[in-house]
């Protein structure tokens, strides 16, 4: 076990041996011809594709949309999440009543309806928010509404007995006791927004990297298409070990032992 605060040098000797292990039987199949380059290009011209793309402003502009419609979408679902999550759970009646409700519909695959957010919001950016935040919102009131009803009511009554009100309540009980479960569906809604907008460019889009991804793909261009995929993934693995340090600052030290 790793102490706290400690590196887990292990873990990250598992990680770059997967990571090359894959790259090690992508250059295999490709270079003795096991898969067509049609479907996976040779992982040299991948690369040399790579470098190129990250010095055109192509890659940047199609960026810089993804960026926009992610802070976006997470921004809308964090303020409406946080704020319906913190009154649902303050009141055991609806935190009966409506977590299970919401729950529910977290099941349903929303991206049947991106139709109806196309409709809607057209197909351009706005749509992509509208559902980035839609799909983003679920995990983080889940978690906040999870949060808020499970905080220790004898924290609650001990601060009410010394003449808290409701502000002080919340600053100094609620709000400290819940952040830690708060933050980890910060950290869902965030990844999910990111994920979601990326398909839904991807089916229906002007502009953005998954929008830019299928173009290459309808185009043949494979070896440039697998290049963009690298990247997003990249981005993808920043965003996570980004949250998930964020994460690990606001869990108590015995939480992650």
């Amino acid at each position: 076990m790793t102490k706290p605060g400690g590196f887990n040098w292990v873990a990250l000797i598992v990680r770059v041996g997967f990571v090359l292990g894959v790259l090690a039987v992508w250059d295999y199949v490709t270079q003795n011809d096991i898969v067509s380059p049609i479907f996976l290009p040779p992982i040299r011209l991948v690369a040399v594709k790579f470098v190129q793309i990250i010095q055109s402003s192509t890659l940047y502009a199609n960026l810089w949309v993804t960026v926009v419609e992610v802070i976006s979408a997470f921004a809308i679902a964090s303020t409406v999440g946080l704020t319906l999550g913190y009154l649902i759970g303050r009141s055991r009646y609806a935190t009966t009543v409506l977590e299970p409700l919401i729950a529910g519909l977290f099941a349903i695959p929303v991206i049947i309806f991106l139709p109806i957010f196309i409709l809607f919001f057209g197909i351009d950016i706005p749509s992509k928010i509208a559902f980035g935040a839609t799909y983003a919102f679920f995990p983080i009131v889940l978690n906040t509404i999870g949060a808020v009803a499970n905080v220790d009511q004898r924290l609650v009554t001990v601060a009410r007995a010394m003449g808290a009100n409701e502000q002080q309540l919340f600053r100094r009980v609620l709000f400290p006791a819940a952040l830690p479960v708060i933050v980890t569906g910060l950290r869902m809604g965030a990844i999910v927004a990111f994920l979601s907008i990326l398909a839904s460019e991807q089916i229906a889009g002007l502009r953005g990297l998954g929008t830019r991804i299928v173009r290459l793909g309808e185009g043949m261009n494979m070896a440039e298409m697998f290049a963009y995929i690298v990247f997003v993934i990249i981005i993808a693995g920043l965003l996570n070990v980004s949250l998930t340090r964020l994460q690990r600052h606001f869990t108590p030290v015995e939480a992650r032992q």
